[in-house]
C-alpha cells in the first residue's frame, strides 16, 4: 500500500495575528495507523518542505499516545520537514490519499490547483479520498467527472459549525466549512462536539475532529484491504 499524505503549508490564521497550520494529532494517528499495517507513506505540501503545525496542537490537552511517539520519532521529524511539492507528485504512484486537518487548509488547500487535480485524479481512477476535521475544504472545488460539485449527493462530515463556534474562530475563519459543504449540495452530518464521528461513501471517508482521526485511518486501510464493500 501507497499512501500519499497532504498537509497545508499555510501559517496565518487569517488577520487575528496567530499561527496556524495543521494539526499533529490528526497527521500523526492516522500515520502510524497506516504505517504500522505496512503502507508505505509519502508526505506532500503546496509549498514542499516543512509545513507548518498549528500551535494549538502542541498543547498538553491536545496530545496522544500517537503524537507522544511523533516527538521521538526523528526519522519521521525529518520526514514531514522535507515534505515533497504538491506539483511533482502523481497520483498513478499512490493507492490512495489522506488530508490531515488544522485550519491551515481553508486558506491554501480549498484553491490549491495541484491538490485539486489530484483529488479528482484518485477519485475517477477508484481510489479512496479520506480528509478529516477542516481538511474536507480540500473537496470544496472539486468536480466530478460530470463538471458537478464532487460533494454533491455524498454523505460525508468536516469541522462543524458549533466546534467552531466552541473555539472562538467563527469570525476568523475565511468560510464555515459545514455551510459551505452543504452549499456544494453534501448531504452533511455530525455528531457531538469533539465526539469521534466519521462517514464513508463509497471511495470518500471522511471525519469530523481530531477524535475522529483514528476512524478514518481504519476505514481507509479497510478500504485498501478489500474488507468493506464499495458502494459508489
Amino acid at each position: 500500500m501507497k499512501i500519499l499524505f497532504v498537509l497545508t503549508s499555510h501559517s496565518e490564521l487569517g488577520n487575528s495575528g496567530k499561527k496556524t497550520g495543521f494539526w499533529i494529532e490528526e497527521f500523526a494517528t492516522p500515520y502510524y495507523v497506516l504505517a504500522d499495517a505496512g503502507a508505505d507513506i509519502t508526505i506532500a505540501s503546496p509549498k514542499g518542505g516543512q509545513p507548518p503545525v498549528d500551535p494549538e496542537s502542541e498543547l498538553a490537552d491536545a496530545q496522544s499516545p500517537a503524537t507522544e511517539r511523533f516527538y521521538k520519532d526523528n526519522i519521521l521529524i525529518d520526514k514531514v520537514a522535507y515534505s515533497l511539492k504538491l506539483s511533482v507528485i502523481k497520483q498513478d504512484d499512490y493507492d490512495a490519499v489522506f488530508y490531515p486537518g488544522g485550519h491551515g487548509p481553508l486558506w491554501d488547500l480549498v484553491n490549491d490547483k495541484d491538490s485539486i487535480k489530484l483529488i479528482e485524479a484518485f477519485y475517477n481512477n477508484q481510489k479512496p479520498i479520506a480528509f478529516v476535521c477542516h481538511a474536507p475544504a480540500a473537496l470544496m472545488n472539486v468536480k466530478a467527472e460530470n463538471g458537478e460539485p464532487l460533494v454533491k449527493g455524498k454523505h460525508l462530515t468536516s469541522f462543524s459549525n458549533t466546534e467552531e463556534e466552541a473555539v472562538k474562530l467563527t469570525k476568523v475563519v475565511p468560510f464555515l466549512l459545514e455551510d459551505e459543504l452543504i452549499k456544494n449540495g453534501a448531504i452533511y452530518s455530525k455528531g457531538g462536539n469533539w465526539a469521534a464521528y466519521v462517514k464513508q461513501d463509497g471511495l470518500l471517508i471522511t471525519g469530523q475532529n481530531p477524535a475522529s482521526s483514528e476512524a478514518v485511518a481504519a476505514l481507509l486501510l479497510e478500504t485498501l484491504q478489500g474488507e468493506k464493500v464499495i458502494h459508489s
